[in-house]
């Protein structure tokens, strides 16, 4: 399990732009990643219509986002011209980076323990430390505006 204060995993995942993503791509950037159950969802499409939403005050923070899923990359096409996304997705069928940033385990579903994804956000620093860990975001909807707080308020 990751913790604020420590090293971000490292990845490399495929994106929705043909290319590999790798954490280390990304020093001196804040790497906002946050992980979604399925493209196309109602909650998992609000959330990343409100990232959507806020993509430019985000890069005025020098902040990129991932949405990340086991989505393929065809279904993030999709989600993508569906709703004009102008970040990247990246596909993790095999769930190593999900597991490896406690985004994939059990969770409760109708009152019953299942294993899935865990909707969750972490903010890595310029330097890659983890600098924030919403283990488990309850209102998608509102959650893209809690991101921006955090980051407005860590300057």
């Amino acid at each position: 399990m990751i913790q604020e204060g420590a090293a971000a995993p490292e990845f490399r995942l495929t994106g929705s732009d043909g290319k590999e993503h790798s954490l280390s791509d990304y020093r001196g950037k804040t790497v906002v990643i946050y992980f979604y159950p399925r493209d196309n969802t109602p909650g998992c499409t609000k959330e990343a219509c409100g990232f959507r939403d806020l993509h430019a005050a985000l890069a005025g923070l020098n902040a990129v986002v991932f949405g990340v899923s086991r989505d393929s990359l065809k279904a993030h096409d999709k989600f993508i011209r569906d709703f004009s996304l102008p970040f990247t997705l990246l596909s993790d069928p095999e769930l190593g980076m999900m597991k490896a940033y406690g985004a994939y385990g059990e969770k409760v579903m109708y009152g019953k323990p299942v294993e899935g994804t865990i909707r969750s956000t972490v903010v890595v620093s310029p330097e890659g430390i983890v600098v924030k860990h919403w283990k488990k975001v309850a209102k998608a909807e509102n959650h893209p505006q809690e991101v921006i707080r955090f980051l407005q308020d860590s300057r």
